[in-house]
């Protein structure tokens, strides 16, 4: 088959895909714990060759050595909910819930990234195509090119020590993206271009352990 047919193939195929994608994402209507505490049934990890050495159970946890980086998100996509992850460091490092994910899987795709490293939870950070009304370019040291874009958390810090449990709070309302760390707001994210798509726990150099993953209507 001739290069061109090839290269329109593919793009067509890519274009299904996320059509599909985007028709398939699931408005909840009931509190549910997407983590059963005996495996990650539902969910996927990227890269996939790396999930022995980055996930594990044990008593009853979903545990995180933080390497290589990438990401556990669900199989199903979401909109219009609110889910917050129980979770605590092992030790002091960088991690965060990324919502609105869009296909292609990447390190990092077209979506949010909610903040979760120790003492910065709260900022946001816009990837590959997202966008987001009155956030800060981040450029390219190299190239000068847009990047991304980022919302810093306005406040002081409101998290536990490295240890204890935290829980950490997305709520995804349309182009708006609340964050709640342990009950309080500490940022809100508005005139997005995302609103759907897979919800994933970020590998970025950080372990810690998960206690639950709970996804509830607004």
């Amino acid at each position: 088959m001739p290069l061109h047919r090839l290269t329109l193939t593919a793009a067509l195929l890519a274009s299904a895909f996320v059509n599909a994608f985007a028709a398939d994402a699931i408005t909840p209507t009931a509190k549910t714990e997407l983590f059963n505490g005996k495996d990650t049934v539902g969910w996927v990890v990227h890269p996939q060759d790396t999930s022995k050495d980055t996930w594990s159970i044990k008593d009853g946890l979903l545990v995180c050595t933080g390497k290589p980086s990438g990401f556990l998100r669900t199989e199903k996509s979401y909109k219009q909910y609110r889910f917050t992850v129980e979770w605590r460091f092992t030790k002091a490092g960088n991690t965060g819930v990324v919502v609105h994910m869009t296909p292609p899987d990447a390190v990092w795709p077209k979506s949010i990234e909610c903040q979760g490293m120790h003492d910065h939870q709260g900022d946001f950070y816009f990837w590959n195509g997202a966008t987001v009304k009155d956030g800060t370019e981040l450029k390219d040291k190299k190239t000068g090119k847009v990047r991304g874009y980022k919302i810093g958390r306005p406040g002081d810090s409101v998290e536990k020590p490295v240890g204890e449990w935290n829980t950490f709070t997305t709520i995804c309302d349309g182009n708006t993206v609340t964050i709640l760390v342990n009950g309080k707001e500490v940022n809100k994210a508005t005139g997005t271009n995302l609103s759907e798509g897979f919800i994933g726990l970020q590998v970025e150099g950080g372990a810690f352990e998960v206690k639950r993953c709970t996804l509830e209507p607004l």
